[in-house]
């Protein structure tokens, strides 16, 4: 039976592109065409049973031989990477998963185009599906309400699938073909992405954790203003708000501060945000300690935390002005996928204390009346953490998926008539309840936290975001954390968001700052270079392959700028979630350094490593050797051949992390009055050949390639000194500090 041109049941095996990718489908197993970008290419997967149930797992058919790569919540917020061969390697909980096969319509063959197929599990009315495999080999579809009274006993449109060559496209594609099937949410590209994006930022989080006050605010934006990294973005989190104890028990879990079980008293600031301890009636200490940071930091947008269900323990019932939010006790309960992961602390404390659950027809004046506060203090939006609690209370309101929804889209319709930019970052909200009822959310927290105490987790933290943002990359904006400016693995995580093209932002403790390191990532007017590509994912060739399990392959990430390109290289080695434990851990203390080459992405390149320029001939490629927790960047600038003999690229600024970011465009104006063809000569008194424009953001040494010497370089219109190096071609020369903030300079070089 033919689905589509490319996808088709033949003897009850799935074939894709003329390979079997599952064998042996149940007969309840139905597929049905569904409409590409402009031609059929993908189809859904549908299920039927004999009885209506809350919860249903269907087999699909035997997957083996075949690499794939896939995303699964390994705890109930956050999803990691996982790659097998098999059905038995496809975890609980998967969500999203990419396989690997070759083209075999015309024979199986060594040349045989690489065919990707993405598998997307879906919601379909109340129910949610999740991908999962069992020791049979078996795919399995799980299919779930959360409410043990909304029952169904078939699915039509349960997985959709969507097959091609290249794998960026085909994941492209099938969220693209989804979002017209489902309109439940919008693709990144159609949402407003708010205007925080290139500021580089200050989150007070592991500065203060929950003890944070009006003073820490402002003794932590002075600190990094004063060492040359002014923070323009500001995240005050948990900790401002007005919370009660739900309980006295001495037992009650507590991490970092966050007591899970405390709840909500009140929509505005607590006493810690009165400044210097003094309240003012007629001006909320929240919006003095906004305003001040505004007015003396320059600070541009200022964000604040929230929960979902308004803070951990949800919104205390019955509590003083609250009680018109009709605020109720409800019981998380886990999903058996969940709980056949990782154990959470905040779910062991919420099942015996319970969450005050907001009414969902009352939840959206909840969100506005907050958030009308918030905006009246100046604030210009939220981080809504701790979003997936909402999964496990749909019991009595029409399950997990219809619950999920209801509280989006009132969290939606508050942030557009409260906060004009889409201020919003989700955070704990790696969950499909959640991803498919986004229509207007457009930044999302990409992996698990930075835990600055705990070993295991970086490389982890670098490798999930990378492999995450090849799903979530397609819905939302992938945001990789803070980190510390001062800290062990800081290169490691600075350099990784400059090429991740994310928003960057610290949590550093006050007087605890390496200046030097933030100056590679920021620019003294605040700013920092975000490369073109939002999502930074890893290259082709490494999609599949587990990198942390010591299998001697590091981590290639890239991206490209408006006139280069950049691939960061990361070794991730030793450390990964592990299925046994159910926990993050270093499984090899000493995992032997890796090698890899590192290829030109385009057309006689140049690559800048440590200050080296080197001219690469087409096809080349560089080895490059790191240990545990190292990593290099690579910048590759395409040359301009100006004339037969002359070639220019610029590099742009050698001392920045992402270095190509600072040049923003390039014209070539050939002399009109000599022959260029023939200037050969490297005398200083020679005519000139061509001028290159550039235009180029930022200050510090600017650096090109020219394989000539240089005559004469400008910038600003201003004649200034420069440095060539005939070995190796590197002009550079320096850009002054702009006194605008946005400037771009004009810069040109004669030769």
């Amino acid at each position: 039976m033919t689905v589509t041109p490319n996808i088709s049941v033949n003897d009850g095996n799935l074939v894709v592109h003329g390979k079997t990718i599952l064998k042996g489908l149940p007969d309840n197993i139905v597929l049905t065409p569904g409409s590409g970008l402009g031609i059929v290419s993908g189809a859904f997967i549908g299920a039927n049973a004999d009885h209506s149930k809350s919860l249903h797992v269907f087999p699909v058919g035997v997957l083996e031989g075949l690499r794939f790569m896939c995303c699964f919540r390994f705890k109930l917020w956050w999803m990691t990477q996982r790659m097998g061969t098999c059905g038995k390697d496809i975890p609980l909980e998967t969500q999203f998963m990419l396989v690997e096969s070759k083209d075999t319509t015309e024979g199986e063959n060594d040349d045989s185009p690489t065919i990707y197929t993405v598998l997307l599990p879906l919601l379909e009315g109340q129910f949610r599906a999740a991908l999962q495999g069992n020791d049979k080999n078996e795919l399995e579809i799980c299919l779930e309400s959360g409410d043990n009274a909304v029952e169904t006993n078939q699915g039509l449109s349960l997985v959709y699938m969507h097959a091609g060559t290249n794998p960026f496209e085909v994941v492209y594609q099938a969220v693209k073909a989804v979002e017209k099937h489902m309109q439940s949410f919008r693709h990144r590209e159609e949402k407003k992405l708010p205007s925080f994006i290139d500021w580089f930022g200050w989150c007070t989080w592991d500065a203060f954790y929950t003890d944070v006050t009006a003073e820490g605010v402002e003794e932590g934006l002075r600190s990094l203003s004063e060492g040359g990294a002014p923070p323009r973005f500001l995240i005050i989190d948990d900790g401002w708000q007005q919370i009660g104890a739900a309980t006295k028990d001495s037992n009650c879990v507590v991490q970092e501060g966050a007591q899970f079980a405390n709840r909500l008293t009140g929509i505005k600031e607590n006493e810690k945000f009165q400044k210097n301890g003094k309240k003012d009636d007629h001006v909320p200490g929240l919006k003095i300690v906004v305003d001040e940071a505004k007015l003396h930091h320059d600070v541009k947008y200022v964000y604040v935390w929230h929960a979902l269900a308004g803070y951990w323990g949800g919104v205390k019932p019955e509590a003083a002005g609250m009680e018109h939010y009709e605020s109720a006790l409800a019981y998380p309960v886990s999903s058996p996928g969940v709980l056949g992961n990782q154990p959470d602390i905040v779910m062991d404390s919420l099942a015996v204390h319970g969450l005050g659950l907001v009414h969902p027809k009352k939840v959206f004046n909840f969100y506005n009346e907050l958030h009308a506060y918030l905006s009246s203090c100046g604030v210009d939006g939220v981080k809504v953490d701790v979003q997936n609690i909402i999964e496990t209370l749909g019991a009595g309101h029409g399950g997990r998926v219809s619950l999920t929804r209801a509280y989006h889209q009132a969290l939606e319709a508050s942030i557009a008539r409260n906060f004009p930019d889409n201020g919003c970052i989700a955070c704990m909200c790696h969950n499909t309840d959640g991803i498919y009822s986004a229509k207007q959310t457009s930044v999302v927290r990409a992996s698990d936290d930075f835990y600055p105490r705990d070993p295991a987790s970086h490389t982890i933290h670098i490798s999930s975001v990378a492999y995450n943002s090849l799903f979530l990359g397609e819905f939302m904006q992938p945001d990789w954390d803070m980190f510390h400016s001062l800290h062990p693995a800081a290169d490691y995580h600075a350099a990784a968001r400059s090429v991740g093209g994310c928003p960057i932002y610290v949590s550093d403790k006050p007087g605890n700052h390496n200046f030097e390191l933030l100056k590679k990532l920021v620019l003294p007017m605040g700013r920092f270079f975000v490369p073109n590509y939002l999502a930074g994912p890893p290259v082709i060739a490494f999609l599949l392959i587990q990198l942390e399990t010591g299998s001697g392959f590091l981590l290639k990430i890239w991206n490209v700028n408006k006139c280069t390109g950049v691939v960061g290289i990361f070794n991730c080695q030793g450390a990964g979630w592990c299925k046994v434990a159910k926990k993050t851990r270093i499984h090899d203390e000493s995992p032997v350094p890796s090698p890899v080459l590192c290829k030109p992405l385009m057309l006689m390149p140049l690559h800048k490593l440590l200050g080296e320029v080197i001219r690469l001939p087409k096809g080349v490629s560089l080895p490059v050797t790191l240990k545990v927790l190292e990593y290099e960047l690579f910048h590759f600038c395409p040359l301009k051949k100006i004339t037969a003999n002359i070639s220019f690229a610029p590099i742009g600024l050698l001392d920045m992390f992402n270095t190509g970011g600072a040049v923003e465009n390039l014209e070539v104006h050939l002399a009109s009055d000599t022959k260029p063809e023939l200037s050969t000569s490297l005398s200083g008194n020679r005519s000139p050949t061509a001028t290159i424009a550039l235009k180029v953001r930022g200050c510090g040494r600017f650096g090109a390639y020219s394989s000539q010497h240089p005559l004469k370089c400008k910038v600003g219109g201003a004649k200034i000194d420069f440095k060539y190096e005939p070995a190796t071609g590197l002009l550079s020369f320096t850009i002054p500090v702009p006194e605008e903030e946005a400037y771009r300079w004009e810069v040109e070089v004669q030769v």
